[in-house]
């Protein structure tokens, strides 16, 4: 005897309207980490890799504080046992991305970036031991090519910035199977502290840096820019964000979400090429649809 199968029920306008909401706000995350690329790209006319890092993750850190204060010993303890080491991994990749944003184009970034979507079933296999499937293969050759075509066609010309960039990607992929494994074993840390934990590494080894190396760091600019870009990249590409997400993937389907965060290489080149005056090839184009197709098709393939 079988089940009789459930009548469909359309979705109520109410549950329709979370949906719609939901899907703007993942739709506009992806537009401001598009945009990421072009105003960090701007702001390292002003001031140096180090000091531009130190300055935009030490004000993330003291904007997340009031929620340090609220944290007891237990959730302190697992946010510095998982805080300290991905806050380490993340001063590595900021360190590769924003150099590399600095002697590249932000579009080569915004696509170059997006590898970690590819990269990361390798990274899995590597670190905890899940084997990806052989088609996986295929799709990373896919994003190879596609980062051939960006990087210049028949005549590859890879610069230290898509060098850099793209093994930024790579730390990208291992660090996410890194936080998967550490927030499960550190379990008590609210995702807040944690960010707070991570943003204080990250500011302060990359102020420890630039104080260490010869020169130090020159007096903070007065430009307006350099300020308003760093407001920016606090503000918008980090808490909100990360609590727009987060309030969106509770209402989202999964597939919704990585399509939509999908989008976020196109919305960096048409930024750059916007506020940059960049221009990529028609190569180029078709390297970075090939990147976020692969990206695409690797999301797809994780669900099925």
């Amino acid at each position: 005897m079988t089940a009789a199968t459930p009548a469909f029920t359309p979705p109520s306008p109410s549950t329709q309207r979370w949906v719609r909401a939901s899907d703007a706000a993942l739709l506009l995350v992806a537009i401001v980490w598009g945009t990421s690329y072009g105003v960090a790209k701007g702001a390292l006319a002003f001031y140096p890799v180090l000091g531009f890092l130190a300055v935009r993750f030490l004000l993330t850190a003291v904007l997340l504080a009031p929620a340090c204060l609220r944290a007891n010993r237990a959730q302190w303890r697992d946010a510095l046992r998982a805080g300290l080491p991905l806050g380490a991994l993340l001063m590595a990749i900021f360190l590769c991305e924003t150099y590399g944003v600095a002697h590249t184009q932000a579009s080569h970034a915004a696509f170059l970036i997006s590898l970690c979507v590819v990269f990361t079933p390798f990274a899995e296999w590597w670190l905890l031991g899940r084997r990806p499937a052989a088609a996986m293969l295929a799709c990373a050759a896919v994003s190879l090519a596609g980062a051939a075509l960006l990087a210049g066609g028949p005549q590859v010309r890879w610069g230290w910035g898509d060098a850099l960039v793209l093994a930024a990607a790579v730390l990208r992929a291992i660090t996410a199977c890194t936080t998967s494994r550490l927030l499960r074993r550190h379990a008590e840390a609210p995702v807040l502290l944690l960010t707070a934990v991570q943003s204080a590494v990250v500011g302060a080894g990359c102020l420890l840096l630039a104080v260490a190396l010869p020169g130090g760091l020159p007096a903070l600019p007065p430009q307006g820019a350099f300020w308003w870009a760093c407001l920016y990249l606090v503000l918008g590409c980090t808490v909100f964000a990360f609590v727009a997400q987060n309030w969106a993937l509770r209402r989202s389907a999964p597939s919704r979400v990585g399509l939509l965060m999908g989008t976020e290489p196109v919305w960096g080149a048409l930024f750059a090429a916007v506020w940059l005056g960049e221009r990529l090839s028609p190569a180029g184009w078709l390297g970075g649809a090939l990147i976020v197709g692969a990206a695409f098709w690797t999301l797809r393939r994780g669900r099925a």
